[in-house]
């Protein structure tokens, strides 16, 4: 019998070692950390055995093949030993895409995934297919593919779980835009993290839909590495030819779909973006023009993404507290028409700020640096924003902001950088951030 190791034991992990053990599989799984209750449970109504505090080398390098958490780091020394074994390693996308016969549709990009993930589940599921919500975001891939009670799959796929796919072919596959993230798990070259975005295309044929925005500046400038003999469809501001165009505040696509933004569920030109990428996807396993119109007006995004938290003294506060890299904020920024008092910062990811100069000078009337060591937003902004705040405490920035706020203003929680240097994720800093507001509004 062959033998599966995976390793962490998260949803992801426990999932995979659950279908890995349901095809018959030797299983065994190891987590450094400290595995949730529920999961340890799964695991012993599963009959696997497992670890936890440790991993025991001997036992991983038995394995015939790994399945390998997204979040443990290529440069780990548990992963150059297995390298040095020659033993195959795989990510839980991988591994379950080979056991089910479900249409897939994979979404990935270094903005936007998720709520183009939700969008195109959501219109999907209102069509009345069955269909399964899974990658970085719902219940395990693996699971649900043991479970087999989807026809159909929309995941989102993070850049490490792409790094171990190389079979992996989705019916549907989605690039919405690479920016800069996650340098310090490619080196701090960009390329390495280009060619990480792309692989979602690397096995795409003439059966596959590929999806991408045309104008994106990193996919034009590798448009060789889009795939030749997979059905294009692309998303634009200004070609005629698009299969979806951005123009005159509609969504116009060459299937006769139209849409004024006005009547979005979603705002902001990088949420057309999200908006065009799921409909196309939704249009391409067959979902009719109708019943694409009747779900976008029941969609509701996930939160901390552009999230509307409430108004005091006609000042509008907004969360955007996903917004973990600077060109999230250039989006979250071209989104609004007042004037904006930016409340940011966290861990710097090696951000460059460059490209968000002319919007801070044209849009924002204050900002307020939140983290532990802000001198590097100082340092940067200090001759481009009128006026800046520092501070660790969260409490005293939102009181800053309304001493700056007058009537009309936004302020905008949109940090560009992680959140955990101050709050446990990026959740985190969204909620308390929200319950501030609301204790504003209830007069405390």
């Amino acid at each position: 019998m062959s033998k599966i190791v995976i390793l962490g034991g998260g949803e992801s992990g426990v999932g995979a070692a659950l279908l890995a053990k349901h095809q018959g599989f030797e299983v065994f799984l190891s987590d450094q950390g400290q595995l949730k209750p529920e999961y340890q449970q799964n695991l012993v109504d599963a009959g696997i055995s497992f670890e936890q505090g440790t991993h025991t080398l001997s036992q991983i390098l038995e394995a015939q093949e790994i399945i390998i958490s997204p979040g443990i780091p290529e440069k780990s020394p548990i992963v150059k030993e297995i390298k040095q074994k020659n033993i195959s390693l795989v990510s839980e996308i991988e591994f379950a895409s080979r056991y089910t016969n479900a249409k897939i549709i994979a979404i990935t990009g270094s903005n936007g995934k998720t709520t183009t993930t939700l969008l195109t589940y959501h219109l999907l599921k209102e069509a009345g297919l069955k269909v399964g919500l899974a990658g970085n975001i719902g219940q395990s891939f693996a699971k649900q593919v043991m479970e087999n009670q989807h026809e159909y799959y929309v995941l989102e796929i993070s850049s490490f779980q792409l790094d171990r796919c190389f079979k992996f072919s989705p019916d549907v596959a989605v690039l919405l835009n690479i920016t800069p993230d996650h340098l310090d798990r490619y080196e701090y070259q960009f390329e390495n993290y280009i060619q990480s975005k792309f692989r979602i295309f690397q096995n795409a044929g003439a059966p596959q839909t590929c999806i991408y925005w045309s104008e994106d500046p990193v996919l034009m400038s590798h448009a060789q590495a889009l795939p030749k003999h997979a059905q294009l469809k692309t998303i634009s501001f200004s070609d005629a030819n698009a299969e979806m165009l951005i123009q005159n505040n509609q969504l116009i696509g060459r299937s006769q779909f139209h849409l004024a933004l006005e009547d979005a569920p979603l705002k902001g030109p990088h949420n057309a973006i999200n908006m065009s990428a799921a409909i196309l996807a939704a249009e391409s396993v067959g979902i009719q023009l109708a019943d694409i119109y009747q779900a976008l007006k029941t969609f509701q995004n996930a939160p901390h993404r552009l999230e509307p938290c409430g108004t005091w003294n006609g000042v509008q506060f907004i969360n955007d507290s996903k917004a973990t890299n600077v060109d999230a904020v250039y989006y979250a920024l071209n989104s609004f028409q007042q004037p904006i008092i930016l409340l940011i910062g966290g861990v710097d990811k090696g951000n460059e700020y460059e490209v968000l100069d002319e919007l801070i000078k044209s849009k924002v009337k204050g900002m307020i640096c939140l983290g532990t060591d802000n001198k590097k937003l100082e340092s940067h902004f200090g001759n481009i924003c009128p006026q800046i705040f520092s501070t660790d405490n969260l409490q005293l920035a939102v009181q800053k902001s309304i001493d700056w706020a007058q009537a009309g203003d936004v302020v905008l929680l949109s940090p560009a950088c992680a959140s955990f240097d101050l709050f446990k994720n990026y959740e985190d800093r969204g909620n308390q951030f929200k319950a501030m507001v609301k204790l504003l509004q209830d007069g405390e």
